[in-house]
C-alpha cells in the first residue's frame, strides 16, 4: 500500500498526487494506491492517516510524503514502523507555517479554509528531532527549492537514503524521472 501525503493547501490533486497515481494505473497498481484529501488541522490529518494505517502491517506500507506530507511522513514512520519516501519534506512547519494564520484558500479548488493558530501549536506534538530506522527512508531534495531548504533536509534525516536533485523546484515538476526509483524503494523488503 502507498499512501501519498499531500503538502499544505495542497489536495490529491497536486502534481505529484496525479502523477503518481497515473504511475501506479498504468502498471496496473492502482488498488495500491491512496491518497485521502487532509485537513487543516494536524491533529485531524494523523488521526485519519493513523486510522488508515492501523487497517494495514506496516511492513506493507510506504509513505509519500511531500512537505508538509512530509513531515507527516515521518511522524507517522517513526510511530507505526513504516517506509517514507520524503518528496521536498518540511522541517520546521511550526516556524514555517506562523505566517499563514488566518483564511486561506486550496491551491487546486480554491476552496477557503482557515489555518488557526491552535494548528500551529498541533505541529509541535508531531516533531522527529532524530529518526531512528534510516533505512526506512528516502529522502528526494532539489536544491532549487523556492520554499523550503534543501540543507536543513539533508541534516535531518543524515543516515537516510539521499536523492539530491540538482534544480528542480518545490513542486518538483521533474517528479516523473523518479518514479522509477520511487517504485524501487517501494517494492524493497
Amino acid at each position: 500500500m502507498i499512501v501519498y501525503l499531500h503538502g499544505f493547501r495542497s489536495s490529491p490533486e497536486s502534481f505529484k498526487a496525479r502523477k503518481m497515481a497515473e504511475f501506479l494505473q498504468q502498471a496496473g497498481r492502482s488498488g495500491e494506491y491512496l491518497c485521502p484529501q487532509l485537513p487543516a488541522s494536524p491533529s485531524e490529518a494523523i488521526a485519519l492517516l493513523g486510522a488508515i494505517l492501523e487497517q494495514h502491517r506496516a511492513s506493507d506500507i510506504t509513505l509519500i510524503g511531500s512537505s508538509l506530507g512530509g513531515y507527516y511522513a515521518t511522524w507517522l514512520a517513526e510511530q507505526y514502523g513504516c517506509k517514507a519516501i520524503l518528496l521536498n519534506p518540511a522541517v520546521t512547519p511550526p516556524s514555517d507555517l506562523e505566517k499563514y494564520v488566518g483564511i486561506t484558500t486550496n491551491y487546486h479548488s480554491d476552496e477557503v479554509f482557515e489555518f488557526k493558530s491552535e494548528y500551529v501549536a498541533q505541529l509541535h506534538a508531531f516533531e522527529v528531532a532524530l529518526i531512528t530506522h534510516p533505512e526506512r527512508y528516502l529522502l528526494l531534495a532539489a536544491t532549487g527549492d523556492e520554499v523550503l531548504d534543501w540543507q536543513q533536509m539533508t541534516a535531518h534525516y543524515p543516515a537516510a537514503r539521499q536523492i539530491i536533485i540538482d534544480g528542480s523546484d518545490h513542486g518538483m515538476a521533474d517528479f516523473v524521472d523518479y518514479l522509477d526509483q520511487i517504485m524501487l524503494f517501494c517494492d524493497a523488503k
